[in-house]
């Protein structure tokens, strides 16, 4: 099989201008029309493409000016209080990676939002604080630190902290870019709360317990009805699995966050990820289709993205873009590191994009270019 990658090889656009072409070109340009061959070599990549960078975002740099953000402006007033991370090549349609968004958003204890949904669908994770709590659809859902949280596509929502409480602290993640890249975004405000319709933590408590389902419970919609993936029950998974599971050679142990009822991905557009990295791991590159954003939830490590070495800790947050390079470290000698992650992997395989590739080289290591 030939695998040159030469535009230059038959099977590729190779015209050579022309002033007759260029006339050419140009009467067609004035007809909303234009000739293939001019642009085919760039629209159709030999291998996938990103446009995104591979970023880091230290947080013990942005908490300050998130908690700030609570001082001058209210809930109320911001419609929703949110310091969103951009990417130096995504700012056009406020992006993290790819397709997808991710802020940072704080609430202080007595705030609390107005309902509202929106076409595109969001996540949770949670990263400071006590008393928190969120409600989706009318199931109001507490949630404590590393807790995982999801209020789905068209779903109304609203979030608070009890007065009584400690200011909150999580990520949001969303695809806003994708559904506005599609067309299909929308928003709408309640006037008011929601009305409970159900006991608090009605969802986990039914759908999250030992693997237990109700007989007579009927789901009918396309996304998890666990809302909330508790960090004391995810935790203890990991280190169960760990202990009767051989090591992954690219992510340590990682762990889907999962429909109870399916199996598959908690929403239509994106997925979730845990993955624990014990002590002294050094996983192998590869890379793969789909737009990753990662927090780390517990320890410390680096990550080499194309050959840039970016060291995280606690509260980190980094994005590894579609295609890219990339491998996991931990270099403690006693304590385990957790990655939390988040991606568009639902939309890429239902489409059939789904690609990855080992890198074989240097024992499956990058060579460090330079470390961020």
């Amino acid at each position: 099989m030939n695998t040159n990658h030469s535009d230059d090889q038959i099977g590729r656009a190779r015209v050579q201008d022309s002033p007759e072409l260029q006339a050419y070109y140009k009467e067609l340009e004035s007809l909303g029309a234009g000739a293939l061959w001019t642009v085919a070599n760039d629209i159709e990549p030999w291998e996938p493409r990103s446009s995104s960078i591979p970023m880091l975002w230290k947080y013990d740099k942005l908490r300050d000016l998130v908690l700030q953000s609570s001082e001058l402006v209210t809930p109320e007033q911001a419609g929703r209080r949110v310091v969103y991370l951009v990417n130096d090549n995504r700012k056009d349609v406020s992006a993290a990676v790819g397709w997808l968004y991710t802020g940072i958003q704080v609430t202080r204890p007595g705030e609390s939002t107005s309902a509202h949904k929106h076409k595109a669908s969001a996540l949770r994770f949670i990263m400071e604080g006590e008393g928190g709590y969120t409600v989706v659809d009318g199931n109001k859902i507490t949630f404590e630190v590393n807790d995982f949280v999801i209020t789905p596509n068209s779903s109304w929502h609203e979030h608070g902290v009890d007065a009584n409480g400690k200011t909150c602290i999580w990520q949001d993640g969303l695809d806003i870019p994708l559904a506005n890249a599609l067309e299909a975004n929308d928003y709408a405000v309640l006037d008011g709360k929601q009305k409970l319709n159900s006991p608090v933590n009605h969802s986990p408590i039914t759908y999250g317990t030992s693997g237990l389902l109700m007989t007579d419970n009927i789901w009918n919609k396309n996304y998890s009805p666990l809302f909330k993936f508790e960090w004391k029950k995810v935790y203890p998974a990991l280190l169960e699995t760990a202990n009767v599971s051989e090591l992954n050679p690219f992510d340590g142990i990682i762990m889907q966050y999962s429909n109870p009822l399916t199996g598959g991905h908690v929403m239509p557009t994106m997925g979730a990820s845990m993955q624990l990295l014990p002590a002294n791991y050094h996983g192998k590159a590869h890379k793969h289709t789909g737009s990753f954003v990662y927090q780390c939830a517990k320890g410390s490590g680096y990550t080499i993205i194309d050959g840039i070495r970016f060291d995280w800790k606690e509260r980190d947050i980094f994005c590894v873009p579609s295609w890219a390079w990339h491998e996991h470290h931990n270099d403690s000698d006693s304590e385990d590191a957790c990655l939390f992650s988040f991606n568009d992997l639902p939309v890429i395989e239902k489409l059939g994009f789904y690609q990855d590739r080992v890198y074989e080289e240097n024992n499956g290591h990058q060579k460090v270019k330079y470390q961020e």
